[in-house]
């Protein structure tokens, strides 16, 4: 028996330190993920309390959806200049805080203070600048593989608590769910303080698959200095704008419309507001499948040609999309749910390899700007489909207007050159 005991000892101790910092960071993204599902679940909630309309509840997502990734960059700078855990930590508090104060609102710019300001900066701070942080510091190889995991664990968390919330919300009300949000994020905290590590350094090993030249000095420099200075060099080169550009329409065409929309779309055909949550919870659970798998090609596949195929793809689909609402769930609708899930964030993977590919040292920063584009596009399609909506009565254009933009996305994507420029 302690022969076997000491095996297993030395079993764990073999495991490198990199795989339980990246174990860490996955359960802290899928557990703050759920403080952006909220706003989908509570719009219809919102509406009959104060009267609100679907343009009025859109621009608090959009507000929460550009800082989200604006702060992204900076929140990456951060973390070179004080560490990981305590930006997290702080961002973890003011989600909680902007979560909680809702319950106390009378009025629409409350909302926007509130989930648009308060939990659009804090989620912001633990958004996929952290993922490409944490491989860039802790892994060499199996970068892609890691990089899929994580972004499916963020990506995922915020649509498998879909059911949860609404669930909630129906039973107690949407105060209760907004309260319950805050006590997750601060449940949180005490494991990023105890678990998560900054550096390969610390625990006096090299990052995986690499040596102790790849554990690089942290940039020791202004944060805010830091992340400008990324973005005037890499605003200098065509790859970034190619780059930024294809994320535009990717946060438009998930975060943007589907994630925030997709709900009050299919009750507007008759479908109960559960019934569609849990639909988007099986887009979660298969987009862990579909980003890890996408992680996994991109470390043997040009990443390009991977983009293309996955813009492609989810253009068609949304373009069939209206024809596929009911009051039931069909077979067509649920080959969307699972293609859609398996296609929600693919396109991360590559997208952060092209960025270490041509921006060295500077890819975590410079990919910060890179996604905050994605969430500038997502505000603006989940503010002008909520107008659509209101407008027209229908949904239908903003489907089809997501579609064409997709295929603008993929060909965007291989107009990219594979080749390091000087930043």
């Amino acid at each position: 028996m302690l022969s076997r005991m000491s095996e297993l000892s030395v079993s764990a101790r073999r495991i490198h330190p990199a795989w339980w910092v990246a174990a860490v960071t996955f359960l802290a993204l899928v557990g703050a993920a759920g403080f952006r599902a909220v706003p989908g679940v509570l719009m219809e909630p919102l509406q009959n309390e104060f009267g609100w309309s679907v343009t009025t509840i859109s621009a608090a997502v959009a507000v929460n959806m550009a800082l989200y990734g604006l702060t992204a960059p900076f929140a990456a700078a951060l973390m070179e200049r004080f560490g990981i855990r305590p930006v997290i930590t702080a961002a973890l508090v003011v989600v909680a805080a902007g979560s909680g104060l809702t319950v106390f609102m009378t009025a629409s710019w409350q909302l926007v203070l509130c989930w648009g300001v308060l939990v659009g900066l804090g989620t912001g701070s633990m958004a996929l600048a952290l993922v490409a942080t944490v491989t860039g510091r802790w892994f060499v190889a199996r970068r892609g593989l890691v990089s899929g995991v994580l972004t499916a664990g963020g990506a995922a968390g915020q649509l498998v608590f879909l059911p949860v919330i609404a669930l909630v919300a129906e039973s107690s009300g949407w105060r209760a769910a907004a309260l319950g949000v805050a006590v997750v994020a601060l449940a949180v905290v005490p494991l990023v303080l105890l678990l998560l590590r900054e550096r390969p350094r610390d625990l006096g090993v090299t990052p995986y698959g690499g040596t102790a030249a790849d554990d690089r000095d942290p940039i020791r420099t202004g944060a805010g200095r830091t992340a400008v200075r990324a973005l005037v060099d890499a605003a200098r080169t065509r790859p970034f704008w190619y780059l930024a550009a294809g994320m535009m329409i990717c946060g438009a065409t998930t975060m943007g419309l589907i994630q925030p929309h997709f709900i009050p779309a299919a009750h507007d055909h008759g479908m109960p507001q559960t019934v569609a949550a849990g639909l988007l919870a099986l887009v979660g659970l298969f987009d862990i499948a579909g980003t890890t798998a996408s992680g996994w090609l991109t470390d043997r596949y040009d990443p390009r040609v991977l983009l293309l195929v996955y813009y492609v793809l989810r253009g068609v689909s949304l373009a069939a999309l209206p024809a596929l609402f009911g009051p039931d769930i069909q077979l067509t609708m649920l080959a969307f749910i699972i293609f859609y899930g398996l296609d929600w964030v693919a396109t991360i993977p590559p997208t952060m390899a092209l960025c270490r590919e041509i921006f060295g040292a500077r890819a975590p920063v410079v990919f910060g700007w890179v996604f905050a584009s994605h969430q500038v596009g997502a505000a603006l399609m989940a503010l002008g489909a909520g107008v659509v909506r209101d407008q027209i009565g229908a949904y239908d254009l903003a489907w089809q207007i997501g579609g064409a933009l997709c295929l603008l996305a993929g060909v965007l994507s291989l107009m990219v050159r594979r080749e390091p420029v000087p930043v």
